[in-house]
């Protein structure tokens, strides 16, 4: 069978190197030159933990091209993982794909099933198929799949290759056995259903993960005016097999490159159709309050921050990736400059992504220890394992002023007492400096 991936980003990449992995031969393809140049160099232009590995093992296996109208022309099966962003309205934008999807009726010259891998729209495939069939400049049959990821970055190949369950939206018998024999060496359970409902289950589970975040960020600050520890709460919620542990982790929002959009989306489909998803509606808002959290906090201690020396640890989203897409840092650190901070940032992957946005304005560290020393305030914005086994100690030895305010809850307040520091997090009680 000759697979196609259209798009070497999180979705497209990762995919084809994990079908590889289970012993299909992949081409990928891509329009940007030096992601292929990269990749053709064993190089991944994305930082995803276990990809590059991955990519060398089954090397023999894997191609990656320019050439899309040869790729595309006797492909089995072609996958499309190139991005949706959102536009300024809040809906998914689909130029990319419809890009590839006129590439690809203009091209193939055999059947052959086109799966839509990336986050669209309910509806989208539907439309795609008739687009592409409206299209074609051969005698050719092609039917379009939905099959939507569940990837998370920093987990991606491991999100992939283990996957909790397969969902593929198809409307006849021929392209439901197509895809099991792609998936055939994958050993996780199949959800069959059609188009429509594929695509519906992609927003839907990620807009409820968002809901469980923004939840749980609204508990955090409740929780911090009537005394009580958010993450007890969590604890004694996520106990209940009905509710689980996953995402109660309180803290300064989420961000990257789905939870943001996809929610912004359906809320956008929604109103589309005259009907407002009042949950997910309330998710955005507490989400886009949340990121500024740290910053409030910060205003007890100063009234300004013209002069002060700010110390910024993690510039990503999240650990483990060096997506910038809606990460905190880029919600407050303007904000910081904008008031006259001389700021100092510290990220183990996400510098280079950064220094795009903001390549002299702040001073990018390679430690911790460089990032705090004779800081008055220090922000903590991402959870990354350098920060949460950094030396507590070192704050008070370090600083001008040892004043941590973390946007992550990284330290359990038991071991930050005592250590002559003042730590507020989100959702416990403050630690002062013991006099």
């Amino acid at each position: 069978m000759k697979i196609v991936v259209a798009g070497t980003g999180y979705v497209g990449l990762v995919t084809a190197v994990c079908l590889s992995e289970v012993g299909h031969t992949v081409t990928c393809v891509d329009v940007v030159e030096e992601k292929i140049k990269m990749l053709n160099e064993g190089k991944s232009p994305i930082y995803e933990p276990g990809l590059e590995e991955l990519m060398l093992k089954n090397k023999e296996k894997l191609t990656y091209t320019l050439d899309s109208k040869n790729a595309y022309k006797n492909a089995d099966v072609i996958f499309i993982g190139v991005g949706t962003p959102e536009k300024k309205d809040g809906s998914a934008n689909l130029k990319y794909v419809y890009q590839v999807a006129k590439e690809i009726a203009e091209n193939i010259e055999k059947d052959t099933i086109i799966v839509l891998k990336s986050t669209v729209p309910i509806g989208t495939n539907s439309k795609m198929e008739k687009f592409i069939k409206a299209n074609l400049k051969n005698n050719v049959k092609i039917e379009v799949v939905s099959n939507p990821e569940f990837l998370a970055q920093g987990t991606a190949v491991r999100d992939t290759l283990y996957a909790q369950r397969i969902v593929i939206g198809v409307n006849s018998e021929h392209a439901e056995k197509v895809m099991r024999q792609v998936y055939n060496g994958f050993d996780i359970p199949y959800v069959i259903t059609n188009r429509e409902s594929a695509e519906m289950i992609k927003y839907a589970s990620n807009d409820f993960l968002a809901l469980k975040v923004s939840y749980i960020n609204e508990i955090a600050n409740l929780c911090e005016i009537v005394g009580a520890d958010v993450s007890d709460v969590a604890k004694g919620m996520g106990m209940d097999s009905r509710i689980g542990n996953k995402f109660l982790q309180a803290g300064i929002g989420y961000g990257g490159s789905c939870f943001p959009k996809d929610t912004k989306a359906l809320h956008w489909l929604g109103n589309f159709y005259d009907y407002e998803l009042k949950t997910v509606k309330a998710a955005i808002e507490v989400n886009a309050n949340q990121k500024l959290r740290l910053i409030k906090k910060a205003r007890k201690y100063y009234e300004t921050f013209e002069g002060l020396n700010v110390a910024v640890l993690g510039l990503t989203f999240k650990p483990n990736t060096d997506d910038l897409r809606e990460a905190p840092s880029l919600d407050n650190i303007p904000i910081l400059l904008d008031y006259g901070a001389k700021v100092k940032a510290f990220d183990p992957v996400g510098e280079n992504n950064f220094k795009k946005f903001y390549p002299n304005e702040i001073e990018y560290c390679q430690t911790i220890e460089d990032t705090i020393k004779d800081a008055d305030i220090c922000f903590i914005f991402t959870e990354w394992e350098d920060v949460k086994e950094f030396d507590i100690n070192k704050y008070k030895e370090l600083m001008k002023k040892p004043i941590v305010i973390d946007g992550r809850n990284c330290y359990d307040l038991s071991s930050v007492e005592g250590k002559g520091i003042i730590y507020e997090s989100i959702g416990r009680k403050v630690i002062n400096i013991k006099k």
